[in-house]
């Protein structure tokens, strides 16, 4: 029941991955039976192709993210949560609430032994048709050095286990390449990443070479200046399109061939899709989703910081 088009939109996504994905995958439909069921009957879909748990509770955008999950725990968000701490669900993904996902991931499954913060990581074009991960976008909008080097192992797995890549290269964000360059935490943080042994330390990486071919797999970064590289991105986008130009890489930061964002570093698979999400966007946010639970991430992640 989450996002600005649900139910239409979800329902709508759902359909198109349930048509993609293996018998083996089952998807589980949170919400109002009685607007899902009209929905699946337009696309020609049983609803015996799905489980559906019967709620109304909706957490609306406006609501304080704490407060909604405690006031409405039957919510579509609520319920959720509730599957996924007592491992009915394998995964669990909506476009509803950033804010109620967060408190909810934190609240259930709760934040991974021995790391300081979860954060939220986005996929990155490249300029050859590769992609990179960027975190934190959003979640953690100050953060001390420690927690970036945290953050950087986080972005590695990811991009390792999901995207194939077997040895990424992590950067970090900074307003030079120079070793001295940026603010003290910049400075700290890239003092404490040349001395890790388990991740593949390039070095600092300017704004400019975020989408080059060849440069880095990961970039870290504060949740504060990732969300607004995030914001700038998705606003080129949204000026191309404006003014009618197409080019097949800026095409390619059109959020909806993502779907989501992972909430890495708790005890399961948790994605985030845009509240905007269509149904193209519902279905490749399902899709990661899948692939993230198949790929077993979150116990690699717990493995990683509690060997």
């Amino acid at each position: 029941m989450g996002g600005d088009y649900a139910p239409k939109t979800t329902v709508g996504g759902a359909v198109l991955a349930f048509r993609e994905l293996p018998a083996s995958v089952r998807l589980v439909l949170i919400g109002d039976r009685d607007k899902i069921v009209p929905l699946l009957k337009e696309h020609n879909v049983s609803e015996e192709s799905f489980d559906i748990i019967h709620t109304t509770e909706v957490i609306e955008m406006s609501e304080s993210p704490l407060r909604a999950i405690s006031a409405k725990p039957n919510s579509s968000i609520g319920l959720g949560f509730q599957l996924l701490k007592s491992k009915d669900l394998d995964a669990f993904a909506s476009n509803g609430s950033t804010g109620a996902m967060m408190v909810g991931a934190l609240y259930s499954v709760k934040t991974i032994e021995g790391l300081q913060r979860p954060c939220i990581a986005t996929v990155v074009p490249k300029e050859d048709g590769g992609v990179g991960i960027l975190l934190d976008v959003g979640s953690n909008a100050d953060c001390r050095p420690e927690v970036l080097c945290q953050f950087a192992v986080l972005g590695k797995m990811f991009s390792k286990y999901v995207y194939n890549i077997e040895d990424p290269k992590v950067a970090l964000l900074n307003i030079g390449e120079e070793e001295e360059k940026g603010n003290l935490v910049a400075q700290a943080a890239h003092e404490m990443m040349k001395e890790m042994k388990n991740i593949n330390f390039v070095g600092n990486i300017e704004a400019r070479y975020l989408f080059d071919a060849g440069s880095a797999d990961v970039v870290v970064c504060e949740g504060f200046v990732g969300n607004v590289v995030l914001k700038e991105a998705e606003a080129f986008y949204k000026l191309m399109k404006k003014r009618k130009i197409s080019d097949p890489f800026f095409d390619r930061f059109n959020y909806e061939i993502y779907g989501g964002t992972p909430f890495l570093g708790v005890n399961s698979t948790v994605v985030i899709g845009h509240g905007i999400s269509n149904d193209i966007a519902t279905k490749n946010m399902i899709l990661l989703t899948k692939n993230m639970a198949e790929a077993g991430l979150a116990e690699k992640i717990k493995k990683a910081f509690n060997p």
